[in-house]
């Protein structure tokens, strides 16, 4: 069984994320220690709050080389809510903050004439083909938290949409980087199958060595 780090900067829904995982019989942990994320054979990076508060939080604790150095060595790799925001360029919440760059496109805040922030279940529409929601059906109902949202400039990287007041991108796959801007870990029996998703990936990559690294 692979070992699935979670990256304890500080801030965020870390403990959540490590209860679910650990409920689906995962060996996940969550950790301060950049060299644990190197050696683990899959990351995940939550996230709850303020995008520029949670990138300082990171770079303070000295992971965010661990975490770039993850997204890009094909392991399977997972953000959640501003954790999935983080992997982005930037956003509209703190726009003096770089974010991780690893995702192209740029953090966007919901249309005034919704209630902010969503704190909803909500809808997604799936793409097609997509691995993270294998299983799921085509509009699951998920729950978010949020204010922001991605914008990715690749539309195709797009595995899951969500409309409030706007259309927007909830998840991404980009290679061996999933993101999500909802809540897998409060999401219910659903949320549980689509982290499922991600420890079976882990575990397939363990076993077949597969990945194909971001960039």
């Amino acid at each position: 069984m692979v070992h699935i780090a979670i990256a304890d900067y500080g801030i965020g829904n870390l403990r959540s994320a490590e209860k679910a995982l650990q409920h689906l019989g995962a060996d996940a942990c969550l950790t301060t220690d950049a060299d644990q994320i190197a050696r683990a054979g899959a990351v995940v990076v939550p996230g709850v709050g303020h995008f520029g508060a949670c990138m300082h939080a990171l770079r303070a604790s000295g992971l965010e080389a661990a975490v770039r150095d993850a997204a890009a060595s094909g392991r399977p790799f997972l953000g959640i809510c501003v954790g999935m925001q983080m992997l982005f360029e930037g956003s509209d919440e703190a726009p003096e903050v770089e974010g991780l760059g690893i995702v192209a496109g740029r953090v966007r805040r919901l249309p005034d004439s919704e209630k902010l922030p969503q704190i909803a279940w909500n809808t997604v529409e799936v793409a097609t083909g997509s691995e993270m929601f294998a299983g799921l059906g085509r509009q699951p109902w998920l729950y978010f938290v949020h204010s922001y949202a991605p914008e990715a400039s690749d539309p195709a990287v797009v595995s899951g949409w969500c409309n409030y007041g706007t259309r927007f991108s909830c998840a991404i796959e980009q290679a061996n980087v999933w993101a999500t801007q909802f809540h897998p870990e409060k999401s219910g029996a659903v949320g549980l199958a689509l982290l499922a998703n991600f420890v079976a990936r882990a575990n397939l990559g363990a076993r077949t060595n597969l990945g194909t690294p971001v960039g």
